[in-house]
């Protein structure tokens, strides 16, 4: 028998899972350029590399909050200054969500965020920050006591859905509506289980209510009964009683 170089390339090859062909034949195999020390480092950027970094942000958060008890988002801007009403609103429902026996979820980040973890903090409850990398890194608020930061606005996404039992929104920008149309889209098309949506804050959201209903749902682009999937307060007591009453706590 010649060796394998005397019998010319052969007419397919396997790499793992994936079958290559004619011209898409690669010289070498996996094995030989895992083992080869020389070369360029181009491979960490590669997409099947991030498929492993993927992987391990969602081992990593499902890791620290498997734990958790039941717990409730809340979701709102970075840019609400400290000496607000609608900071302290933020640190009012951050512990009357204790008090009801939640544990608090946020971006982890300043503003309305900071305001939800550190009235969890004093009211002794359990308070969570989802971090994500961005340009202008922050990080994450001193009142968050299990911290988790990620490099994919999807898995961070994840996590604020699969270890929540309700979303309570305060006055936010394009990140905050972006985390609210996702939860809104999840439970319309019942791809988790129905829970409670509450936005905080009847002046600041009553504009996009109006355009849901009076052109979305006008429209034919949604239903009247999507409308119910959340609803819009001014009251501490009534967001918590809403998110309360709809997980059965």
């Amino acid at each position: 028998m010649g060796s394998p170089e005397a019998q010319g390339p052969p007419e397919e090859q396997y790499l793992g899972p994936v079958v290559r062909r004619r011209d898409q034949i690669k010289p070498d195999t996996t094995d030989r350029r895992l083992l080869d020390t020389e070369g360029d480092s181009e491979w960490v950027h590669t997409d099947p590399w991030r498929v492993m970094r993927i992987q391990s942000e969602f081992v990593e958060g499902f890791g620290a909050l498997a734990e958790l008890p039941s717990a409730i988002s809340v979701f709102g801007s970075a840019r609400t200054p400290a000496d607000t009403p609608e900071y302290d609103s933020g640190v009012a429902i951050g512990r009357a969500l204790v008090e009801a026996g939640f544990a608090v979820i946020t971006g982890g980040g300043p503003g309305a965020m900071e305001a939800a973890n550190k009235g969890a903090r004093e009211a002794g409850g359990v308070s969570v920050g989802l971090g994500i990398e961005l340009p202008f890194e922050q990080g994450l608020n001193p009142h968050v006591d299990i911290g988790v930061n990620f490099r994919y606005f999807f898995v961070r996404k994840m996590m604020f859905v699969k270890y929540a039992q309700g979303f309570v929104v305060l006055p936010g920008g394009l990140g905050t509506l972006d985390e609210l149309f996702e939860a809104l889209t999840l439970v319309q098309t019942r791809k988790v289980t129905r829970f409670p949506i509450v936005l905080f804050g009847t002046e600041y959201w009553g504009g996009l209510v109006d355009w849901l209903r009076d052109t979305v749902v006008a429209q034919g682009k949604a239903s009247q009964k999507d409308l119910l999937l959340f609803h819009v307060t001014d009251s501490v007591e009534e967001a918590v009683a809403l998110v309360t009453k709809e997980t059965s706590r």
